[in-house]
């Protein structure tokens, strides 16, 4: 057996270097290694300086478009010159045809990610352009056209790799439809919900920041109308996620797009209360609403003061009217005020205010007539002793009269 010698050893390490990985060499291997890394160099002086440029020159502009657009394409950007290190690293590098072709779709899968993780990007800009269609396009259409559109580019972009890897995505989708058919059948509810949510978006039932009332289900501030649910929260502050099917079926009243707030009360007088005191208590009321600017006009809405029903208890008045303002805060304000005044008036023209009462009779029964027996005696001869005695016996089964005490 022979000794290996230091030559040995060296033809050895000569072959390694030579032959490499995969049949490349090392001095390729390492070429390739720092064109990358002066790649990783270059993206970090183009970010700073290039697109620090880019975003000193958008903040000067008037307009937001040119901010939010170089914000949301800047990560693609900034991974351009990690795509351009990899295809010229890969270049340097001298491999074989199938190694080649290998390398070859990964610079391809590089840029077609870049361009599709740009259009993704880009939903956000778009969202803002559509916002300036506010007549046409409410928030929440704009918000899923927004969810939708980056969707679509993520399922677009994943299917062109796998096509540019060999892999055949007809027969995927083939396959997916049938699973698709017997997973709707199973998940009727899910898209019910889901063209339910299309048909309150496009009827503009209400938008986020609504305060909405579906009688029996939920009330409060919408907050986001989702693929399936949309979310409410109550004014205990706790959020409430209802099905759109919920939403599109039943009668959704929107207090947020009310043109004014009704006060609509009842004002019980006492019966004691003149008519002299009537007239100057609804006129003096009438006035005060007539003037405040805080009441809408009857020329805008409907406004009453009237004398309107005797009551058991009381002698009502009608007050009917409507504050300009919609603000839950703000119309608590006014009607407060208005109380304080009708109040005032009230007391000003010496009436008051009534309250269910009762009144309870009592009758004296005890001069009632007294009952005699229904029937004289059997037998009129009989002695004086027996006819007493049978007028008692007959007595006693009598009711006793009403009114007398027993004894």
């Amino acid at each position: 057996m022979e000794i290996a010698s230091i030559t040995d050893f060296w033809e050895l390490l000569v072959t390694v270097w030579q032959h490499g990985v995969y049949g490349i060499d090392f001095v390729h291997i390492l070429v390739a290694l720092l064109v990358f890394l002066i790649a990783l160099a270059i993206r970090n002086l183009f970010t700073r300086h290039v697109l620090g440029a880019l975003q000193r020159r958008a903040q000067k502009t008037d307009s937001q478009i040119d901010d939010v657009l170089l914000e949301a394409i800047r990560k693609p950007l900034r991974f351009v010159p990690v795509v351009l290190g990899v295809f010229f690293a890969t270049s340097v590098l001298k491999v074989d045809d199938s190694l080649a072709a290998f390398l070859y779709n990964i610079n391809r899968s590089l840029v077609v990610f870049t361009l599709f993780w740009t259009f993704h990007q880009l939903t956000g800009p778009l969202g803002v352009v559509l916002q300036r269609t506010n007549r046409f396009l409410t928030e929440a259409m704009i918000d899923w056209i927004v969810k939708l559109s980056r969707v679509l580019f993520i399922v677009v972009g994943v299917a062109t790799i796998l096509e540019l890897w060999g892999i055949a995505v007809g027969p995927v989708i083939a396959g997916l439809g049938l699973f698709g058919v017997a997973v709707a059948l199973g998940a009727q509810d899910l898209f019910k919900n889901l063209i339910a949510g299309f048909f309150v978006i496009g009827e503009r039932r209400f938008q986020p920041g609504d305060w909405i009332n579906v009688e029996g289900i939920v009330e409060g501030t919408v907050l986001q109308i989702g693929f399936r649910t949309t979310t409410v929260r109550r004014f205990d502050r706790a959020p409430v996620y209802v099905p759109n099917a919920r939403l599109a079926d039943n009668a959704v009243t929107n207090f947020s797009r009310m043109t004014h707030r009704r006060i609509r009360w009842m004002l019980g007088l006492e019966y004691r209360t003149s008519l002299e005191q009537l007239r100057e208590i609804r006129d003096a009321i009438e006035r005060y609403i007539l003037d405040s600017d805080e009441f809408a006009k009857p020329d805008e809405v409907a406004t009453f003061v009237r004398i309107d029903s005797f009551n058991d208890s009381s002698i009502d008045i009608l007050l009917y009217c409507f504050t300009h303002t919609t603000v839950w805060g703000e119309w608590l304000e006014i009607k407060e005020h208005l109380a304080y005044r009708i109040k005032e008036i009230v007391e000003a023209a010496g009436a008051g205010f009534a309250f269910p009462s009762r009144s309870l009779y009592l009758e004296n029964q005890a001069d009632a007539p007294e009952v005699y027996p229904l029937s004289p005696p059997r037998d009129s001869v009989e002695s004086p002793a027996a006819t007493a005695d049978a007028a008692a016996a007959t007595d006693r089964d009598q009711p006793a009269p009403a009114g007398a005490q027993a004894r």
